[in-house]
Order: structure tokens, then C-alpha cells, then sequence
């Protein structure tokens, strides 16, 4: 599990665009999601933001085939600086070598995989959620988007050999043909995309070795900035995680008491954060939920104990928060643990009497 994950503004955009010329307003989807407008501003999104998103934007459209749409509309400039790196590439099969080396700038929510046969090669997504399970329209719009890419910097009408999805199928088939135009099946052992390796080793037209190396470079750039980023992040995670499991200190840590802690100023410490994509009070919120649910699994301890030793002043809030977080009250998670616990103790097999 990648709890610290992230992913681009240009995927966010690519899944608003798509709800929008649906008949869905970007504020829908983002009440729907609930996800502050104000989020928008930020360079990258937590991965369990994207997950809350794409469920949002399926439900506002009421479109089964709402992630096959949204991938296939992908262009030019979907994918920020590797847009450009993959456009300048000698070939498809280096073009792919790139996004893998490259996959964070876009999302670290997967990565790809090639698997090399004699006649073909399959480009497989491996996801990696966040706390959220991926929507499978997550999925589909990412082989989609494989797809419609290559035939882009190819300049040519490109039909993968095949396409196989892990998941069952959410949309009507004619969705599925119109968009990869092969034979597509499901409930696979992975999810991916076979391709010929004579499409892989076409000369691409738009190759340019000089304009490569420009790009490559800025995202190299941009790369080691996000490394950065996710140090700071990590950083801030083991504190606060220090802080809660501290029961002398009942009281949520603050943002000016992290400042200190790291020799920055609240405005500074806030700017690189939100250059991660990331806030304090969201990432609070993250670790008090992780703290929240480890003690009711593993303790007997009294909500309202917990919620004290978590810095919440009133049992009321912490309540609210639970709910927003589990779609339940304390008393009523600890119990479906307690009862899951059961049944597959339960389940278990029992020796043979002698």
C-alpha cells in the first residue's frame, strides 16, 4: 500500500474534462467527491483524492463506460512533460521505456511492465492504491489512454493484438471495441495490452534525439523535486504518528509546532506541502485515521479514550470524522471487525480427531 502516493493535475483535468462534456460541472463531481474546489490549486493530488474522483465522476454521469471514454480522450499535452518526452522518442518501445521510468510525474498510482515475446510484447499496468480501492474505471481509462497515446505518436492507426482487463466488465461491449478495436477479454490474470513488436520498433515520426534530451532533462528535474517532496512528507507522517501514540500529549499536534520541528516558517512548510499535493490538516487526518482504526482492532480501549489520546476535544468530532472515514460510528466498526475475526477463525480448518 502506497498511503503517501500521488498523482498530476493533468490526469485530475483529464477525468474533470471528461465529466464535463458529459453534462457533469466540475463542482458536481467535486461536491460529489468531497473535495474542496480549492484543492484544484494544488500541484498534485493525494491517489485516495483520484479514487474518491473517479467514483464521483462515474456517479454524476451515470456512465458505465465513463473510464473507456475519458481515456481515450487523452492528447498532446495529457501528460505534462512526459508528453513531450514521448513524442521526441526514436520509437514506441522506447516511448513506453520512458513512461515507466517517468510514471510518477504523471501518477505513482502504477506503474507499467513489459513482458517481451518473440512476435509481440504486453504492456501491463500493475495499480497501486492508495487506502481507497481503485474504481475499475481507474483501470480501463488507463489502457484506453496506452492505446489512443501510441496512435497519436505514431501518426498511425495503431490496433493492439489484443487487450485483457483482471476485472469483470462494467461497460457494454461496443464501448470496449470502439475504443481498442481487438478482441478484449476479462477476469484475466493482469491487465494489459499486447502490441506488436514491429509497431514497437517503427521509426517515430516526430523523433528529434536533441528536443529529447532538453525534456529529459527537465523531468529529471522535476523527478528528484518530487523525491524531495516525499521526504519532507514522510517526515511529517513519523511525528505526527510520534505525537498521537504520545498519551501525555492530549492534544492534536499543530502546524507551527512541525515548523519548529523542521527549522521552517508555517508559510514555507505550507508551500512545499502543497507543491506535494498535500496539506498539514490532511495529512492529520490520515494518520489519525490510521491510529483511529489500528486501536479499535487491536485494543479494547473505550472510543471516547481514543478519541481524547487523538487530540480530539469533543467526542462528537471524532465521531464525524469516523463516519466520514468508514461510513460507520466507532462502536459499530470495532464490532464488524470483531464478527469478521470470528467467522474466519471459524472458517478455518480443524484438525482430524485421532
Amino acid at each position: 500500500m502506497t498511503l503517501h502516493a500521488s498523482a498530476s493535475m493533468s490526469w485530475v483535468n483529464t477525468v474533470l474534462d471528461a465529466a464535463v462534456r458529459q453534462g457533469a460541472p466540475r463542482a458536481q463531481v467535486l461536491a460529489l467527491a468531497g473535495i474542496p474546489a480549492s484543492d484544484l490549486q494544488l500541484e498534485r493530488w493525494p491517489i485516495d483524492h483520484i479514487a474518491r474522483l473517479w467514483r464521483a465522476a462515474v456517479q454524476a454521469t451515470q456512465d458505465a463506460g465513463f473510464g473507456l471514454k475519458a481515456g481515450a480522450s487523452v492528447g498532446p499535452a495529457s501528460f505534462n512533460v512526459v508528453s513531450y518526452l514521448l513524442q521526441s522518442a526514436p520509437t514506441l518501445r522506447a516511448a513506453l521505456a520512458l513512461v515507466q521510468k517517468y510514471q510518477r510525474l504523471i501518477s505513482d498510482g502504477g506503474r507499467f511492465q513489459t513482458i517481451a515475446g518473440p512476435q509481440a510484447c504486453w504492456v501491463v499496468y500493475h495499480p497501486r492504491q492508495g487506502t481507497l480501492a481503485f474504481s475499475p474505471h481507474q483501470i480501463e481509462a488507463v489502457l484506453a489512454a496506452v492505446v489512443v497515446f501510441a496512435r497519436w505518436v505514431t501518426g498511425r492507426p495503431l490496433l493492439p493484438q489484443a487487450v485483457q482487463f483482471s476485472q469483470a466488465r462494467v461497460g457494454p461491449l461496443a464501448g470496449y471495441r470502439e475504443v481498442f478495436q481487438c478482441p478484449v477479454a476479462f477476469e484475466q490474470a493482469f491487465s494489459g495490452v499486447l502490441l506488436a513488436n514491429a509497431q514497437l520498433d517503427a521509426p517515430l515520426p516526430q523523433a528529434d534525439a536533441q528536443l529529447a534530451a532538453a525534456h529529459h532533462q527537465h523531468a529529471a528535474s522535476r523527478l528528484a523535486a518530487l523525491s524531495r517532496q516525499d521526504g519532507l512528507e514522510q517526515t511529517l507522517r513519523v511525528w505526527l504518528g510520534s505525537q498521537l501514540h504520545d498519551p501525555l500529549q492530549g492534544q492534536a499536534p499543530t502546524r507551527a509546532q512541525a515548523s519548529e520541528l523542521l527549522g521552517l516558517t508555517e508559510r514555507t512548510l505550507a508551500r512545499r506541502l502543497r507543491a506535494a499535493g498535500v496539506s498539514f490538516s490532511g495529512l492529520l487526518d490520515e494518520v489519525r485515521r490510521e491510529a483511529a482504526l489500528q486501536a479499535l482492532a487491536q485494543t479494547q480501549r473505550p472510543p471516547m479514550e481514543i478519541a481524547q489520546a487523538l487530540g480530539y476535544a469533543e467526542a462528537s468530532v471524532f465521531w464525524r470524522a469516523f463516519r466520514r472515514w468508514t461510513g460507520m460510528t466507532p462502536v459499530q466498526w470495532r464490532q464488524a471487525i470483531g464478527e469478521r475475526a470470528k467467522a474466519e477463525e471459524e472458517a478455518k480448518p480443524r484438525p482430524a480427531l485421532p
